[in-house]
């Protein structure tokens, strides 16, 4: 069987809907955060590996979509 190649467009798409779906999750914890533990999991049954999930969420604190405070992620601005 022959799979189809994903275009960089699709990629970017897929990434994008990756990002949004963690910065809502992180989101709807309010202001008691998002344990990186509890997200970590939801993504590894999706095929994430660790190193996966740190990088994504590293990115996402660079950018400033959110915080880090110890094992806690925190939509930026959130208290």
């Amino acid at each position: 069987m022959q799979t189809a190649e994903i275009s960089s467009a699709q990629k970017t798409h897929f990434v994008k809907l990756v990002c949004d779906s963690i910065i809502e999750a992180v989101r709807l914890s309010g202001s008691q955060g998002a344990p990186a533990g509890h997200l970590y999991a939801a993504m590894m049954v999706h095929g994430f590996s660790l190193e996966q999930f740190e990088q994504i969420m590293g990115a996402l604190v660079r950018v400033g979509e959110l915080e880090r405070r110890g094992q806690v992620y925190f939509v930026k601005g959130v208290r």
